[in-house]
C-alpha cells in the first residue's frame, strides 16, 4: 500500500483525475465515503502512513474491470450493494485508493469477505488485506470535516489504541512424545527427584498430628543424614503439598477448622485442618512436605552385558537407612566378571576413595529411590531381595542390565554422558581414550588398593515381613 502525493493512479483517465482533484475542494459538510478500521494489523506497520486508517477518504474503488470514483452513488449502501454482487459473482479482488489530507494518497489490495460481526438485518461486507489477513476495513458515510478531524487526531487515536490493546493467548500443539523420547537422557522419565513427607501422628495426643515445623525438621534431618552417610545428593527445593482426605469422628472434632477467614491465622503451622463441604462431609487437608534433591554430578548410565559362562554379576546391593539402594561389595579378583567389564567395579572403587556410596538410582530406567515417608515415620522404598531376584533373572536370561548410578562429581557425569552419546549415535571415526573399553561401558578407573574383606551383617528390612537387607555380605549364594 504505497503512499504517494500524486492525484493520478496508474492509467487513470483525465476525467477521473479531474474528478479526484475536484473532490479535494468539496465543502466540509459534504458527505463522503470513509474508511473504518475494523481489525488492526498483526504487523508493526499498522499505524504507518501507507496503511489505511479510520477517517481516510475513499477516492476510487476498482473491482476487476469495474472502476468507481468519488462521489459514490448512494454512499455506503451503494458500495455495499456492489460488494454483494461482486462477492456473489466470485469477483472478490478489490483495490481501494484513499486520500488523507489534501495531497496524500494510499492504496489497499484486498479481498471482499462477509462481515460476520456486522449489525443490522442486511448482510454486510468488509475488505481483508492481501498482505495481512488480520487487517480488515469497512466503509462508512462521514462528512469531510469529520474525516479531516479524525485524520488530525491520529496521534491521540494511537494513544487510545495503545491503552485498549489486549494481548491474546491460545493453545498450540506440541510434540510431547517426540520431545520426551529424543531430548531426555532417559526417555519418558524425568531427572527431577523428590520425596514426600507426610505429617507424623502425634505420640502424645490421639487423633492429632505433629505440626508443620516437625515435618520440615524431619525432611531436613533426612537430607542431612543422606549426605553424612555418603549419598552424593544436594538440596534443590522444599515445598508444602496439600492432600485432601475424608475425616470423621475424633479426628474431625480435634482438627483446626478452616470454615471462615478468621480461622486462617490458626493454620500457619498446622499439618491437618478441616472444613465441611456442601453435603456436610468433613474434609481434611493434610499439609505434607516435598523435598527436591539432585545427585551432585547427575546420573551416570552403566550397561552390564551378560555372556555365556557368567555365574555371578560380581557385585552385591544393600540399602541405606534413608532408603537408597547402593552397591555394597564387589568381586575385585575376577577381571572378567560383568561388573568389572562394565566399569561398575571401577566406579565403586572410585566412590569408595571419595568416601561416597555408589547409589543405584534406576534399574531398566525405572527409579528405585525412596519416595515417601508415612505418618508412622517409615520410609517407603524398594526391597533389596526383589531387586536381587530381578538382577539374577537378567543373568539367567543373558539380557543386558541397564543401571543408572549417582555421580559424585562432574568428571564422572561427563564420562558417563559421553559413553551414552557414543552408544546411541556412534560417529564414523572416534578416537576413544585408552582407558575406555567400549561404547557401552563406563571407562575403567585406576582401582588403587584392593577391596577390604567384607563383613557379614544382617539387618531387619522394614519393606516387608519376610524381607531382609544384607550389608557387605561375602557368602557365595548372596551375590547377584
Amino acid at each position: 500500500m504505497p503512499m504517494d502525493r500524486s492525484s493520478s493512479w496508474g492509467s487513470q483517465s483525465g476525467s477521473e483525475n479531474s474528478s479526484s482533484g475536484s473532490s479535494r475542494f468539496r465543502s466540509g459538510n459534504t458527505v463522503v465515503l470513509s474508511v473504518e478500521c475494523l481489525k488492526g494489523s498483526s504487523k508493526a506497520e499498522e499505524w504507518a502512513g501507507d496503511m489505511l486508517q479510520t477517517g481516510d477518504i475513499v477516492e476510487e474503488i476498482r473491482i476487476g474491470n469495474l472502476s468507481m470514483t468519488s462521489p459514490f452513488k448512494n454512499g455506503k449502501n451503494g458500495v455495499q450493494k456492489i460488494l454483494h454482487n461482486s462477492f456473489k459473482s466470485k469477483e472478490t479482488s478489490i483495490r481501494v485508493r484513499i486520500r488523507r489530507g489534501s495531497d496524500e494518497f494510499a492504496e489497499l489490495m484486498a479481498c471482499i469477505v462477509p462481515n460476520t460481526g456486522g449489525t443490522g438485518g442486511r448482510k454486510q461486507y468488509m475488505l481483508r488485506s492481501i498482505d495481512d489477513p488480520n487487517y480488515t476495513v469497512g466503509f462508512v458515510d462521514r462528512t469531510e470535516a469529520d474525516c479531516l478531524a479524525l485524520q488530525a487526531s491520529r496521534n491521540s487515536r494511537m494513544v487510545s489504541a495503545l491503552a485498549a490493546a489486549k494481548l491474546h493467548d491460545g493453545y498450540v500443539a506440541y510434540p510431547w512424545h517426540k520431545k520426551m523420547q529424543e531430548l531426555l537422557s532417559i526417555p519418558n522419565s524425568s531427572c527431577f527427584l523428590s520425596i514426600l513427607f507426610l505429617p507424623k501422628a502425634s505420640e502424645t495426643v490421639a487423633y492429632r498430628y505433629n505440626d508443620l515445623e516437625d515435618t520440615l525438621s524431619r525432611a531436613n534431618a533426612w537430607h542431612t543424614a543422606c549426605q553424612a552417610s555418603g549419598v552424593p545428593v544436594v538440596f534443590m527445593n522444599i515445598q508444602t503439598e496439600s492432600l485432601l482426605t475424608k475425616i470423621s469422628g475424633e479426628t474431625a472434632s480435634s482438627t483446626v477448622n478452616a470454615g471462615s477467614l478468621s480461622d486462617l491465622m490458626n493454620l500457619a503451622n498446622v499439618s491437618l485442618y478441616g472444613f465441611e463441604d456442601y453435603h456436610g462431609v468433613d474434609i481434611g487437608v493434610v499439609r505434607a512436605v516435598r523435598l527436591w534433591y539432585a545427585p551432585i554430578g547427575g546420573e551416570v548410565p552403566v550397561e552390564i552385558k551378560i555372556k555365556e559362562g557368567d555365574e555371578k554379576l560380581g557385585f552385591a546391593i544393600g540399602r541405606t537407612a534413608e532408603g537408597f539402594i547402593h552397591v555394597t561389595s564387589i568381586i575385585d579378583q575376577d577381571e572378567d566378571s560383568p561388573s568389572t567389564r562394565s566399569g561398575l567395579s571401577s566406579l565403586y572403587m572410585e566412590a569408595k576413595k571419595a568416601r561416597k556410596k555408589l547409589i543405584i538410582s534406576r534399574i531398566s530406567n525405572q527409579k528405585v529411590l525412596p519416595w515417601m515417608v508415612s505418618p508412622e515415620g517409615a520410609i517407603r522404598c524398594y526391597d533389596t531381595v526383589s531387586l536381587s531376584q530381578k538382577l539374577s533373572l537378567h543373568r539367567h536370561t543373558k539380557l543386558p542390565i541397564s543401571l543408572h548410578v549417582f555421580a559424585w562429581d562432574q568428571e564422572v557425569a561427563m564420562l558417563g554422558n559421553a559413553n551414552l552419546r557414543t552408544q546411541t549415535n556412534p560417529p564414523a571415526a572416534l578416537h576413544l581414550p585408552p582407558d575406555t573399553q567400549t561404547a557401552n561401558q563406563v571407562a575403567q578407573f585406576d582401582t588403587g588398593s584392593l577391596n577390604p574383606e567384607p563383613e557379614l551383617r544382617l539387618v531387619r528390612d522394614t519393606a516387608g515381613e519376610d524381607s531382609f537387607r544384607f550389608h557387605n555380605f561375602s557368602l557365595p549364594n548372596n551375590w547377584v
